[in-house]
């Protein structure tokens, strides 16, 4: 076997493996290499003289690791073992990421390991937060335009304007359709970006932050729908409910990978006095209240200067997508008909698709009624930690990559 094949292939499958973005056709080779050569995972436990892993799959691979067979230890991101540092059996700890090359056990199913690639689970963990951090500090919105020929997108940011500069260094997703996984964003173009597309970037901004030159952008098409539960079908795992803004009928998925919160009523009425400029300041919060905002976002208190009803309502979006991680979780089960519930949702790509529920908000009664038609009031689609997207907001969390 090729040594310096099998090292790219290996780095490439691991880099794959901590950030959660499938290459394609590198995992399609590997599957095509001959059947129990190498196997991806996270660490489940731990012996004298192995360990078993857990493939993405939900397969528990047994490896043997023979005393003679090197452990490279690698940071994530790395790619290629050059920056490869030594280590042992010792070292590999459950839910850390391992990849192993080998040959069928002599007995059994499983692997005796001719080399062992780790990545540390808190060294996962530590570049997760710094993308994180990366997402937050870049900012979302709607795209207003898009010039593919000058690499420009101009976004509408909450109450700002964005223009987001496009490099032939900037690396480009898009949502796949009826996912709402960010991990399966697929590799794109500028030119699939579209007017009407929620967009979120990390990169450098400008001294004013008026401007951004990406480092990576993602998009896609989404819609909001907002209005009472009328029907649930537990079996199909769908809610219907009146769009408050199209006065139609419509029926929404909610999958495994759907974010389902319950913001508490008290919150719900301050994010509605915010939105109509009333109510006391983030101090009114009750002490301890479950899914309260820091100091950062809170909604409540007067609007800005100048704000007009619907930039509030925007300005109200905005803090409502930051605070959603933070919200108590609810099911499917747990929802009820006559529930009020704000929905993002992947924009179905025919008439007969259903869409799938990225984020589904139940208890917002209080926030409906103070925006009634449902038109300005939105939940940004990101899955991805706060930030200020305004309505495009959001970032995409760590949790999901």
């Amino acid at each position: 076997m090729n040594v310096a094949k099998v090292c790219v292939r290996v780095s490439v499958m691991m880099a794959a493996l901590v950030v959660g973005v499938p290459t394609v056709q590198v995992m399609a080779q590997a599957a095509a290499a001959p059947a129990g050569q190498r196997a991806a995972g996270t660490v489940k436990s731990t012996s004298a003289t192995g360990l078993t892993l857990t493939t993405t799959a939900g397969q528990d691979v047994v490896v043997t690791i023979p005393d003679a067979v090197k452990v490279l230890m690698v940071a994530p991101g790395s790619k290629d073992l050059k920056s490869a540092t030594p280590g042992s059996l010792g070292d590999v700890a459950v839910g850390d990421k391992v990849l192993v090359v080998g040959d069928p056990a002599a007995s059994g199913p499983g692997l005796t390991a001719t080399r062992v690639i780790l990545m540390k689970a808190g060294a996962i963990a530590a570049t997760h937060q710094a993308e994180e951090a990366a997402w937050t500090k870049g900012g979302g919105g709607i795209v207003k335009s898009v010039d593919a020929a000058t690499g420009t997108i101009v976004i509408a940011s909450g109450l700002k304007t964005v223009t987001v500069m496009v490099t032939p260094q900037t690396i480009v997703r898009r949502y796949a359709g009826g996912s709402v996984r960010f991990a399966d964003a697929k590799v794109s173009t500028i030119a699939q970006i579209q007017k009407g597309d929620q967009l979120r970037v990390r990169g450098t901004k400008s001294a004013d932050g008026s401007t951004i030159t990406a480092d990576e952008l993602v998009s896609g098409m989404f819609r909001n729908y907002s209005g009472l539960i009328s029907a649930i079908d537990a079996s199909a795992g769908t809610v219907t409910l009146k769009d408050l803004t199209t006065k139609k009928a419509v029926t929404v998925a909610v999958g495994a990978n759907s974010d389902v919160r319950r913001i508490p009523p008290m919150l719900a009425e301050r994010v509605a006095a915010r939105m109509k400029g009333t109510g006391a300041g983030a101090a009114g919060a009750p002490a301890g209240a479950q899914g309260a905002p820091g100091a950062q976002g809170a909604p409540g208190g007067h609007g800005a200067p100048g704000e007009d009803g619907a930039q509030r309502e925007r300005s109200a979006g905005s803090d409502l997508s930051q605070m959603l991680s933070r919200l108590p979780t609810e099911t499917l089960a747990g929802l009820k008909v006559g529930d009020a519930v704000m929905i993002v949702a992947t924009s179905p790509s025919s008439d007969t698709e259903t869409p799938m529920a990225v984020t589904l908000l139940a208890g917002v009664d209080a926030i409906l009624r103070a925006s009634p038609s449902g038109q300005t009031m939105t939940l940004s689609p990101w899955s991805l930690g706060g930030g200020e997207g305004g309505e495009g907001g959001g970032g995409p969390e760590g949790g999901q990559r």
